[in-house]
C-alpha cells in the first residue's frame, strides 16, 4: 500500500513531465516507425546496422557487404560498438530495434535536460527546457532519417553534465566512456565540453582534475582509434572519416590552417566551399535556424559556444554539403546543448517578466523551426518523411502490405540483392547486399515504383531488364508494385 501511495504521489508530482514526454514519443513514433512501415528506411544506414545486429546476436564479427562490394570489418569504417549492445534487442524487435532504442533514449536525454535544469537552475524552468529539447529541428530530423549512434551520444551529455556538476564523478567516467564508444569523433567533442567546463569550475581542484582526465581519455582515445584501432579493421590500413579537404589532409593539417588562415576559414563557415550544385545557401539557412532556436541567447553564458565549436566545424568545413544544412541527423548535438546552455543562461536573469518573454521567445522560436523543416526548407528534404500532419505520410503510391507479405516469401536463411528501401526489412540474415550488387545472392527484390539509388532510372532500368531476361534467374514474383526473382533455371520452379 505504501509503495502504491509513493508511486501515486511521484505520477502527481512529475505528472506534466510524463505527459510532455509521452507526446513526443507519440509524434517521434509516428515519424520514424511509420517511416519504416512504409518503406522509407534505407540500406544507408539502418539497413546496414540492424544487419550488424544480427552478425552481432550470433556472435560474429559485422561486416559492411551491405553496401560494399569487398569484405571490411564494420568497425574499418567508423568506431561505434552500440550496435553489440543493443544486438540482443533484435530479438524481440526485429527489424524496429534501432528504431526503437532510438526514440527512447532521445526520451531519457530529454529527462537528462529537466533533472539538470531543476537541480542547478531553477525547478520551474524545467519542464520548459525539456519542452525545447523535443521540439528542437535537429532531433526531428534525425527520427525522420534512419537510426544513427550520434543521436545516442548526444541524449547521454545532459547525463554527463548533470553527474560531473553532481561531483558523481563514477557515473560521469561510465557515461564518458559510453559516449566515447559511439563514434571516434564524439571524442572531440568531449574535449571540447570538458575544456569549456573548465571556466565555470577552475576554483574546485578536484572537479579540475577530474576534467584535465577526461580531457586526456578523450584525445587520446581519438588518436588511437582514428591511428591505429580503425585502420586495423580497414582494408585500405588507414581512417578515411577526414572529408574536410578545405583545411588539408588531415587533423593536424586542418588545426594548423584554423590557426594561419584564420579569414579564409570564417569566410568557409557561410559559403558554399565545394561548389557543390545543391549546396547554396544551405548553411546560411542553418545558421538562421540557430539564430531562431536561441543560440544568441548562450553569449550570456559563453561556455555553451565553447561546446558549439567541434559541431559547428565538422559540420561547415565538410566535403559533402548534406552535412551542412539542417537535415538527416547532422544538427541533433546540438539539441542538449541548446536546451542547458539557453535555459542555464535564462535562470540567471533576475528580471521575471524578460525571463517569461524570453522563455517563451525561445519555445516558439524552437516550434518555427521544427515546423519551417518540415514544411519548406533551402535543403531538400522529403517531405513525405516528416510531415505527420499530411496523409501521404501514412501511404505510398502502392500497396505496402501487399508488398511485405510478398517479401515473406524469401527464405530468412537466403542470401538477398535488395533494393535500397528493402534492405533494413530483410537485413536480419547472414547476408544481403544492396541492389545492384548481387554476387552469391539467391533472391533479388527490386521495385519500379521506388527510387533506383545507387544507380539512376537508365542503369536501373539496363539492369532489371537484363536480370529478367536472363536464363540464370526466375520470375517468382513480379506485380506493378516490386518483382522477386529466384537464381536458377526458370524450367526449376520455386
Amino acid at each position: 500500500m505504501e509503495f502504491i501511495e509513493r508511486s501515486v504521489a511521484r505520477f502527481k508530482k512529475y505528472k506534466y513531465l510524463i505527459l510532455v514526454s509521452a507526446i513526443f514519443c507519440t509524434l517521434y513514433a509516428l515519424i520514424s516507425i511509420v517511416n519504416h512501415y512504409n518503406f522509407r528506411t534505407y540500406a544507408l544506414d539502418l539497413g546496414l546496422y540492424t544487419n550488424a545486429l544480427y552478425d552481432y546476436a550470433h556472435f560474429k564479427s559485422a561486416d559492411s557487404l551491405v553496401i560494399h562490394d569487398f569484405q571490411e570489418n564494420i568497425l574499418g569504417g567508423h568506431f561505434g560498438l552500440y550496435l553489440m549492445f543493443f544486438s540482443p534487442f533484435s530479438w524481440l524487435l526485429g527489424t524496429y530495434t534501432l528504431i526503437v532504442i532510438q526514440i527512447i533514449i532521445i526520451l531519457i536525454g530529454g529527462l537528462g535536460v529537466y533533472r539538470y535544469i531543476t537541480t542547478f537552475v531553477e525547478h520551474r524552468l524545467g519542464l520548459y527546457a525539456t519542452i525545447y529539447f523535443y521540439l528542437f529541428f535537429g532531433v526531428f530530423a534525425a527520427v525522420a532519417f534512419d537510426y544513427h549512434s550520434n543521436v545516442v551520444a548526444a541524449m547521454l551529455i545532459p547525463w554527463f553534465l548533470f553527474f560531473f556538476k553532481s561531483q558523481k564523478f563514477w557515473y560521469t567516467t561510465i557515461v564518458l566512456a559510453f559516449i566515447l564508444v559511439a563514434k571516434e569523433n564524439m571524442a572531440i567533442w568531449m574535449f571540447f565540453i570538458c575544456f569549456a567546463l573548465i571556466f565555470e569550475n577552475s576554483s574546485n581542484k578536484k572537479m579540475m582534475r577530474y576534467l584535465l582526465l577526461f580531457m586526456l581519455i578523450s584525445l587520446t582515445y581519438f588518436i588511437v582509434v582514428i591511428d591505429f584501432i580503425i585502420p586495423s579493421f580497414s582494408v585500405i590500413e588507414e581512417y578515411r572519416g577526414f572529408l574536410y579537404s578545405a583545411l588539408g589532409n588531415s587533423y593536424s593539417e586542418a588545426i594548423l590552417n584554423l590557426f594561419l588562415h584564420p579569414i579564409d576559414c570564417i569566410s568557409i563557415l557561410f559559403t558554399n566551399h565545394m561548389n557543390s550544385q545543391y549546396g547554396d545557401y544551405v548553411k546560411i539557412e542553418f545558421i538562421l535556424f540557430l539564430v531562431v532556436s536561441g543560440v544568441l541567447i548562450l553569449f550570456r553564458k559563453p561556455i555553451y559556444i565553447i561546446m558549439l565549436i567541434p559541431l559547428i566545424l565538422q559540420k561547415m568545413f565538410h566535403d559533402n554539403w548534406m552535412m551542412w544544412g539542417i537535415g538527416y541527423h547532422y544538427s541533433v548535438e546540438f539539441a542538449p546543448i541548446m536546451a542547458i546552455g539557453i535555459f542555464s543562461a535564462l535562470g540567471s536573469i533576475k528580471k521575471g517578466k524578460l525571463r517569461k518573454v524570453l522563455v517563451a521567445i525561445s519555445i516558439i522560436g524552437g516550434l518555427f523551426c521544427t515546423i519551417r523543416l518540415m514544411d519548406s526548407t533551402m535543403m531538400f528534404l522529403d517531405r513525405s518523411k516528416i510531415r505527420i500532419y499530411q496523409g501521404y505520410h501514412y501511404s505510398r503510391d502502392y500497396d505496402v502490405s501487399e508488398v511485405r507479405k510478398l517479401m515473406m516469401s524469401i527464405p530468412v536463411e537466403a542470401v538477398v540483392s535488395a533494393q535500397s528501401h528493402f534492405v533494413p526489412h530483410l537485413a536480419l540474415r547472414d547476408n544481403i547486399y544492396q541492389f545492384p550488387i548481387i554476387k552469391d545472392a539467391e533472391f533479388i527484390i527490386y521495385s519500379r515504383m521506388e527510387v533506383p539509388y545507387p544507380m539512376d532510372e537508365k542503369g536501373f532500368e539496363a539492369i532489371t531488364a537484363q536480370l529478367e531476361k536472363s536464363a540464370e534467374w526466375e520470375i517468382i514474383v513480379q506485380t506493378k508494385e516490386v518483382t522477386i526473382l529466384k537464381r536458377g533455371r526458370r524450367s526449376e520452379g520455386l
